[in-house]
């Protein structure tokens, strides 16, 4: 086993202070078309005009916000995102510094994707952070934490507020592994999918089904509960 960085409270401490600002300043950059709108309509003499120019600006400003904010934190997702199906590194290691920052980018990326999902402009952003997602599908939840982790497939929906790990920390250290959902599947509104879970075509995870790391589910299966239990078999939906 890989042995854990050296100077790794230190990297840390220092990386986080770089990357506080550089967050805050990700926001300000796009907030720049907004800015400038409102600064335009503030020109105007007529103060009714002016008003409803500059309540138009700050609306269309906070829309261009969220599709700048996706795409600048997009291209650092490009940029540093793992490429292997699977890893396995020390906690103080620099996967997990890896895994940190990708993280980061996607709590900067929050605010705005919760307003731009179900959308082709969610669906580029999470293709940008590494996500495979068929044709199709319908992505509704701002919480798929691990995007390069995940892999979609064609008209599948994900529910509102379901969450997707790619990652998780045990005793030996950080993991990450790749879920893969099928096509055709429905994954339930607030349920959750752990670390290398595979889901086969057709299948439906209910609402708020919990299911634990590496569970693999037939076709056409369908689960729910904490933790997640087969409710009904693909063979006894269709003999009915």
């Amino acid at each position: 086993m890989a042995k854990p960085m050296r100077y790794f409270g230190f990297i840390q401490m220092f990386l986080s202070i770089l990357v506080l600002p550089f967050g805050f300043l990700i926001w300000g950059i796009a907030a720049i078309p907004g800015i400038w709108m409102f600064q335009e309509a503030s020109i105007i003499s007529d103060d009714l005009t002016r008003l409803v120019v500059q309540g138009g600006a700050i609306g269309i400003g906070l829309l261009a916000w969220c599709i700048l904010d996706l795409l600048i934190l997009g291209i650092f997702g490009l940029i540093l995102r793992p490429k292997s199906d699977s890893a396995q590194a020390p906690t103080q290691s620099w996967l997990t510094i890896r895994w940190a920052f990708m993280s980061l980018f996607h709590r900067l990326a929050s605010p705005s994707l919760q307003w731009m999902i179900p959308s082709f402009v969610g669906n580029t952003y999470y293709s940008m952070m590494g996500m495979k997602i068929g044709k199709g599908a319908q992505l509704v939840s701002p919480n798929m934490n691990d995007a390069y982790m995940i892999e979609v497939g064609s008209k599948t929906v994900i529910g509102g507020n379901a969450a997707i790990n790619g990652h998780l920390f045990e005793r030996n250290g950080i993991h990450l592994a790749k879920v893969k959902i099928g096509s055709n599947c429905v994954i339930g509104a607030g349920s959750f999918i752990g670390p290398g879970c595979v889901i086969g075509d057709g299948a439906v995870i209910a609402t708020r089904a919990v299911l634990p790391k590496f569970t693999i589910i037939p076709p056409g299966e369908i689960w729910g509960g904490i933790p997640a239990k087969r409710i009904r078999s693909a063979t006894s939906e269709e003999s009915e």
